[in-house]
C-alpha cells in the first residue's frame, strides 16, 4: 500500500513540476505553449475566414471556453489525475503479474522495439476507436449524459468549445483510453505527439471555419511529407540528407495529399461541416441520442451508421431540449451530475 501512496505523491510532484517547467522554460516539447499557439492559429482563421459571418468572433461564453480549456488541460490533471493515473496503471500491471505468475505486459510487449511512426500510427488509431465508443456511450447512457451536457451547452460554436466538458469526462475518457495506450507500451513522447495532432483538429472540428478538402489533405500531406523528408518518426526512406531534397519532398507531399487525399479527407477526417450536426438542438428522431460521434476520424461513423449531414448546417440551431434553464457558470456546470 505505501508502494501506491509513494507513487500517488511523486505523481503529483512529478507533474506539478512539469507544469511549472513547461511554462517556464519554453521549447517544442512546451504542451503549454502549443496549446496557446494552436488556439491563437484557429482564432485567427475564424476572424479572417469566418463560416458563420454574423457570429461574432467572441463569441457567446468564449471566455468561459476558454478557461475550461486550461481547466481541462493543466489545472485538473495537476489537482488529481496525473497522480491516480500512475497508481491505475500500476495496479492493473501488478494484477497481470500476479494472475500471470511475473507477467510484465508493459516490458514484454512486443511494440517496445517497433519505429515509432508505426507506433504512433496504432496509438492514434487505437485511442480515436475508444474515444467514440466512449463517446457514443456518453450519450447513450442517462447518467454519463448528463457530464456531458456541459459540452453540449454550447449555442455558439468555435474553437475553444473543444475544450469545454465536465471534469468527469476526464476521468472516464482518459481511464478508458490511457490503459490500452499505456499496456501497448506508447510512450510519454508518443502520447505528446498524438496529442497536439488530435488537439489542433478537435479545434479545427469546433471552429466557426469551413474549408475545402484539397487544403486539408494538402495540410496533412505536408506533415507526412516532413516525417518522410526530414527523417523524422524513425523513418529513414531518403539515402541522403540533402535539404533541398527534402523541401521537394515536402512540396511534392502537398500536392499529393491536395490532389489524393482531398477528395476522401471529409469521409476520413472529422470536419466543422460535419461536426457541427453532432451539436444540433434538433435531432432526427430515429438518432435521439446522437450523431457523428467521431472527434478526429469521420471513418467510424460511417462504418457503423452515425453518420449524418443531411445539408449545410451552418446556421442550426446548437444545443439540446432544455439548455435554456442549463447552469451558465463554471462551478454549477462542473457539479452538474453529482
Amino acid at each position: 500500500m505505501q508502494n501506491y501512496i509513494d507513487i500517488f505523491i511523486n505523481g503529483y510532484k512529478g507533474y506539478a513540476g512539469y507544469i511549472w517547467n513547461d511554462i517556464t522554460n519554453p521549447s517544442w516539447g512546451s504542451y503549454f505553449y502549443w496549446l496557446i499557439l494552436v488556439s491563437l492559429f484557429f482564432l485567427v482563421l475564424e476572424v479572417v475566414i469566418p463560416w458563420r459571418k454574423n457570429q461574432p468572433v467572441l463569441r457567446k461564453d468564449f471566455w468561459l471556453d476558454g478557461f475550461y480549456m486550461f481547466f481541462n488541460f493543466f489545472i485538473f490533471s495537476l489537482i488529481i489525475y496525473n497522480a491516480a493515473s500512475d497508481v491505475v496503471v500500476n495496479l492493473f500491471n501488478n494484477g497481470i503479474k500476479a494472475i500471470t505468475g511475473g507477467f510484465d505486459l508493459q516490458a514484454m510487449n512486443p511494440m517496445n522495439n517497433w519505429p515509432m511512426w508505426s507506433i504512433l500510427i496504432i496509438g492514434f488509431l487505437v485511442r480515436d476507436f475508444v474515444q467514440w465508443w466512449i463517446h457514443r456511450l456518453l450519450h447513450k447512457s442517462e447518467r454519463l449524459w448528463e457530464f456531458h451536457k456541459v459540452h453540449h451547452s454550447v449555442e455558439e460554436m468555435g474553437f475553444a468549445a473543444h475544450l469545454r466538458y465536465h471534469w468527469m469526462e476526464n476521468v472516464i475518457y482518459r481511464s478508458l483510453e490511457y490503459l490500452p495506450l499505456a499496456l501497448l507500451g506508447i510512450g510519454l513522447y508518443d502520447f505528446f505527439v498524438i496529442h497536439i495532432f488530435t488537439l489542433a483538429w478537435g479545434h479545427y472540428n469546433h471552429s466557426n471555419i469551413s474549408v475545402g478538402g484539397k487544403i486539408t489533405g494538402g495540410i496533412l500531406g505536408g506533415l507526412l511529407g516532413i516525417v518522410i523528408g526530414f527523417g523524422l518518426a524513425d523513418v529513414s526512406l531518403l539515402p541522403t540528407s540533402n535539404i533541398l531534397l527534402s523541401i521537394g519532398v515536402v512540396a511534392v507531399s502537398i500536392l499529393l495529399g491536395a490532389f489524393i487525399l482531398g477528395p476522401l479527407m471529409k469521409k476520413i477526417f472529422n470536419s466543422p461541416e460535419m461536426h457541427i450536426w453532432h451539436h444540433s438542438y434538433d435531432l432526427p428522431e430515429d438518432r435521439n441520442t446522437g450523431v457523428n460521434f467521431g472527434l478526429t476520424l469521420a471513418i467510424w461513423d460511417y462504418i457503423f451508421g452515425t453518420a449524418y449531414i443531411p445539408h449545410d448546417g451552418r446556421e442550426i440551431r446548437l444545443g439540446f431540449s432544455g439548455v435554456e434553464e442549463f447552469p451558465q457558470d463554471f462551478l454549477k456546470q462542473n457539479l452538474n451530475g453529482l
